[in-house]
């Protein structure tokens, strides 16, 4: 049997990434995820929650039900996608994280690199 090692991002080049942030209503959420696959800016994007967050907030501690949307893009993408979650978003000091992944199929790159990119 023939096994085929996922591929893996190679120093110095951009790779892929997971992009999460957080809004207060699942509207929202998807309006996000939506916006960011139609300008290409992800190939895909999950909303999950509701979800409970707990944070520091203008010297106060504020809990707050929120949904979590993670976008799949690549590191070429990533400046046009902040930017374009900053403009969409209507939190004053949006959630934008974003985490290299260590590995991926060949397929699922060649897939997302694709949409990514397409006209």
């Amino acid at each position: 049997m023939t096994h085929s090692a996922p591929s893996t991002s190679t120093p110095g080049t951009p790779g892929v990434l997971t992009v999460r942030t957080t809004t207060d209503s699942r509207d929202k959420a998807e309006a996000l995820a939506r916006g960011a696959v139609e300008a290409r800016l992800a190939a895909c994007a999950q909303v999950s929650g509701p979800l409970t967050s707990v944070y520091h907030w203008q010297k106060a501690i504020e809990t707050a039900e929120e949904w979590q949307v993670e976008f799949k893009t690549t590191g070429t993408r990533y400046e046009a996608l902040e930017a374009h979650l900053l403009a969409a978003h209507d939190y004053e000091t949006p959630e934008i994280l974003a985490t290299p992944v260590a590995r991926v199929s060949a397929a699922y790159r060649e897939w997302l690199e694709t949409e990514v990119t397409a006209p």
